[in-house]
This record gives C-alpha cells, sequence and structure tokens, in this order.
C-alpha cells in the first residue's frame, strides 16, 4: 500500500445506504463535518448492480399518517410486537415509529416522490402482518431504488465528502472511546479522525449461498463493531423472505418477490397448486414472514418439489404495478406472462445486530450503528414487513443529533494498525455450510459442525476488498453460529428442531469478542409492554 492519507471531521458515516446518508445529511444540516466512506461505486441510477440494500427495497415504508383514521400508532406497534415474536422491545419500538412521519416529511422534502392518488394521497398496499394498508410506495415497487436516487442526489448537493470505492478497516479507539476510522482507497490507506463513527453497512445476507440482498451485504459493521469492543445482539434472528424468486444452481443476489404482490391479489401454491398457507395462520398469505417462510419450506418437502409458486394471475397490471419485479424476473430468463413465479425462501434480512440505545449509541462512548446493522430492539425475533427503511430515516435522524452532541471532543491521534490478519474461511465452504445447517432450521450437532469450520479457519491478513469481506463474513457467521447454540428454543426466525418449545421468558443475549472468542456477555429480559 502506498503512503497514508489523512483527513479531519466531525462524523465519519461508514456506508451510503438510507440509514447512512440520512444521517449525513442530517449533521450536515447541522453544521457539522462529515465524511462518508463508501464500499462501492459512486452513484450512478444507471448501473447494473448497486452497493446498498436500500436500492433493492421493493415493499416500501411502513409509516402511520397522523390523517388517516384506520390507522395509529398504537396499531401499528401493536403489529410490530405480535411480528417480533416476543423480541421486540416496546419500550424502543414507539419512539421509532412516532418518530416515521416525520422522518417520512423530510425525505419528500429531499427528494423523494412517493405514489399518489388524484388527490395527491400517499397510494398505500399491505404486506405480512400489518392489520390495514399502511405501507407508501415509489414507482410501483421501487421505492428503494427511488429513496436511494432521492438521498444520492441530495449528498452531491449538500457539502458531503464522499469517499467512493473505499472500505473500512479498523474503527479506532483510544482509552475505549472512538477517534476515527482507517480505511482504504484504491489500494492507498488512509484515515479519518473524528469524535464519532457511525456504523450503517446493512447486512449479512451473503454469509448465505443465496440471498436477496447486495454483493456488499458481508456483516463489514458487525465486524468492525466487534473488533472496536462493541456489543452485538440477538444475531441468530436472521430473516428469509419467503418469495426470492428460484432459478435451479444460481448463488448470490437473487431476485426478490416483493410481499407487496400478495397485499395486492398474489396467492402461494404447491406444485399441485394447493394454498401453501392454508390453516396454518388466520392471516394466511399475509402473516409474519417467519411464519410464511416456513409453511413454504413444510411444502416443498412435503411435495419433494424445489420450489413453490407465486400464482399472480389475480394482480391486475402486474407489470406496471410491478416493474422492478417483471425486470429481475425476465433478467433471470423467466417471464411473467404464465401467471406463475417459482420462488423459495432467501436469506434478507440481520434482525439483530450492534447493540445500540435508542440514539443510536453503543456502549463503545462515541461510536454509533443505525440502521440493518444495529440492535435497537424494534424487530426483535422477526422484523415486520417494510419497517426497514422507516428505521433506518428515523435512527439516521437521531445519530446526527448525537454527533452533534459530541461535536468539540478531544481526539487523541493514535498509531494506525496495518489491517491485521483475521480467520477466514473459503467464501463457498462457509456459504454452503450456513445455508445447510444455520438457515430454517437448526440444531446442536449441525451448529457445532459450522462452528467447527469457522474457529478452524486459518488467520490471513486483511490486504484488499475481498480478503477484507471474508474476514467480515468469517466474523460474522461465527457471532451467528455462536448466538444461535446459545438460544436453545424456537422464536420467530430461529428455529431449533432440539428446542421446539419457546420459552415463557423471552430474552436478548449480547455477544462480545474476547480475544479470538465470542462470548456472552449479557442478558436482559425484554419486557412486555
Amino acid at each position: 500500500m502506498g503512503a497514508r492519507t489523512e483527513r479531519r471531521a466531525d462524523l465519519v458515516v461508514i456506508g451510503a445506504g438510507i440509514a447512512g446518508l440520512t444521517a449525513a445529511l442530517s449533521a450536515v444540516d447541522a453544521g457539522l463535518d462529515v465524511v462518508v466512506l463508501n464500499k462501492g461505486q459512486r452513484w450512478n441510477p444507471g448501473d447494473a448492480e448497486h452497493p446498498t440494500s436500500t436500492f433493492y427495497a421493493q415493499g416500501g415504508i411502513a409509516v402511520v399518517d397522523p390523517a388517516i383514521g384506520d390507522d395509529s400508532i398504537d396499531l401499528h406497534v401493536t403489529d410490530t410486537l405480535n411480528a417480533g415474536a416476543g423480541l421486540t422491545d416496546p419500550t424502543s419500538t414507539r419512539p421509532i415509529l412516532t418518530d416515521g412521519w416525520p422522518a417520512v416529511s423530510q425525505l419528500v422534502d429531499r427528494g423523494a416522490h412517493f405514489d399518489t392518488d388524484a388527490q395527491g394521497r400517499f397510494l398505500r398496499t399491505r404486506e405480512g402482518g400489518h392489520s390495514v394498508r399502511r405501507i407508501i410506495h415509489a414507482g410501483g415497487d421501487a421505492t428503494g431504488a427511488r429513496v436511494q436516487q432521492a438521498l444520492g442526489e441530495a449528498a452531491g448537493h449538500a457539502g458531503l465528502t464522499v469517499l467512493d470505492d473505499t472500505w473500512a478497516s479498523d474503527v479506532l479507539v483510544h482509552d475505549g472511546e472512538v477517534v476515527g476510522a482507517a480505511y482504504v482507497t484504491a489500494g492507498v490507506p488512509g484515515v479519518a479522525w473524528a469524535p464519532t463513527v457511525l456504523l450503517a453497512t446493512g447486512g449479512v445476507g451473503h454469509v448465505y449461498a443465496a440471498t436477496t440482498n447486495p454483493a456488499g451485504a458481508t456483516g463489514d459493521g458487525i465486524a468492525l463493531a466487534l473488533r472496536a469492543g462493541a456489543a452485538v445482539a440477538d444475531l441468530e434472528f436472521v430473516q428469509f423472505h419467503p418469495t426470492m424468486l428460484f432459478v435451479p444452481g444460481a448463488r448470490g443476489r437473487r431476485t426478490l418477490v416483493s410481499e407487496a404482490v400478495r397485499g395486492e391479489g398474489g396467492r402461494l401454491v404447491d406444485v399441485n397448486g394447493q394454498s401453501v398457507t392454508a390453516g396454518v395462520h388466520p392471516l394466511g398469505d399475509l402473516a409474519p414472514r417467519d411464519v410464511v417462510a416456513r409453511a413454504v419450506a413444510a411444502a416443498m418437502e412435503r411435495t419433494g418439489a424445489d420450489c413453490v409458486h407465486l400464482d399472480i394471475t389475480g394482480v391486475a397490471d402486474f407489470a406496471d404495478r410491478f416493474p422492478t419485479v417483471t425486470a429481475g424476473v425476465r433478467a433471470s430468463g423467466l417471464d411473467v406472462t404464465g401467471g406463475y413465479l417459482p420462488v423459495v425462501p432467501g436469506a434478507h434480512y440481520l434482525c439483530g445486530g450492534v447493540a445500540t440505545d435508542g440514539d443510536g449509541r453503543t456502549d463503545v462512548p462515541g461510536l454509533l450503528a443505525a440502521g440493518e446493522t444495529a440492535r435497537t430492539g424494534l424487530h426483535g425475533a422477526n422484523r415486520l414487513a417494510s419497517n426497514s427503511l422507516l428505521e433506518g430515516l428515523v435512527m439516521g435522524r437521531r445519530s446526527a443529533v448525537e454527533a452533534a452532541a459530541r461535536v468539540g471532543r478531544r481526539v487523541v491521534e493514535v498509531d494506525v494498525p496495518e489491517s491485521g490478519a483475521a480467520r477466514v474461511c473459503d467464501r463457498t465452504a462457509l456459504q454452503d455450510a450456513m445455508s445447510h445447517d444455520v438457515a430454517l432450521d437448526r440444531d446442536a450437532g449441525g451448529l457445532e459442525s459450522v462452528a467447527a469450520l469457522l474457529d478452524g479457519s486459518p488467520l490471513r491478513p486483511r490486504t484488499d476488498l475481498r480478503s477484507a469481506e471474508d474476514a467480515a463474513l468469517t466474523l460474522t457467521a461465527r457471532a451467528i453460529v455462536a448466538a444461535a447454540l446459545h438460544r436453545e428454543e424456537s422464536r420467530g426466525c430461529h428455529q431449533r428442531a432440539d428446542h421446539p418449545a419457546t420459552s415463557a421468558d423471552p430474552v436478548s443475549r449480547q455477544f462480545v469478542l474476547d480475544g479470538d472468542r465470542l462470548v456472552a456477555a449479557r442478558e436482559r429480559a425484554v419486557p412486555t409492554s
């Protein structure tokens, strides 16, 4: 690597999705000097692939409009708690949902355009677990793309310093407090000295062989937080979306078929044409995602088929209402005109993450986390559909407020370490093992086998982006497995064949990195109201 570059800022944001850019823009509005480290390429809406999960979000944003009489914060909270299978924390959930409308209003002010009716009111759809139609959307099923575009364009005019094609190697800490972040751009190491660093790196989908997530979802924020001394919580809860497009033999990112398709009349049927969810849940195909995903898996096992089908014959003007799904289906060599889409469950969303409070603070002073990489308590053991973009908006704004409160704190310029060696498992072997033993169904034998594979991985230097991502995947997968082994019950996204019962006492469990070991640090009973 070449000579190190240095810069100074009030806030370093690692990640350029909805949480990261909302935080960065809000911080700039408050007068802060902000540096954004973007692992992906410079924002270009015409690119074939995009680095953020935000871009690929289809359904929309779940938010209560105060002017609509058939919905309320109380009802949204109830739906969220029900979906969270006893692990959603009501004390953090209500404030986040309450702040949703002001956050969406600010997003509109920043240039986002949502679909509206003739009177200019937001059009709304319904997704799994929701009692009413409360999900606003843009471009049909292109909500994430439209949101990313609005934020990307706003960032381009806001005076932000955005370092594209840049991966963060370490959060720098002195005497237990953050002093900046080390990074690499085009092979050249750099450091941004700052009193506050925000992790907004998205999810962990690529610890599995097939996922709805973009290629950059490699658990970077989880790994950075653990190496900096922060705790992670509830990582065993990885949500599998019930309807990922099935393409035989495909790996990596696959097309998501939005839950809103079922909200608009789509039906899940097995290869014999029988309903997948009949008799499983009162909400049928619009039950919470963990319920529907397991019903899909059960139908596949029952029939011996490789997939089930989403019957879209009852969805009016499908290609116009769902242009993103239609394009993804066609790009996969399939067609929507037959009326039946082959689908399977796919790794989709991390419900746990870096443990934070309601303002984005971790237990390392100056280290914040927001968006999918954070665990606020909102998602519990299973995320309610379309609460994710809402959380990113709200917690991005709150993180900016916390960063503003830390402006002017003394920053000690420590020795910047070289990107050190870390355990690295072969990516294909890791993904296959996680997909086989740490997906919808788990047991002690399978979990222990994967733990042995990961814990025995060789130490290798993090010299470039690929090796850094492989190291992050390995550490993140180890943390998921450790959490899954400790949770000897079945709840939400986490199902143990050897422990099928659900404990009467829901507990959130934190883990930290102690040397090379992941150890359980704290347990906290989750309040019920």
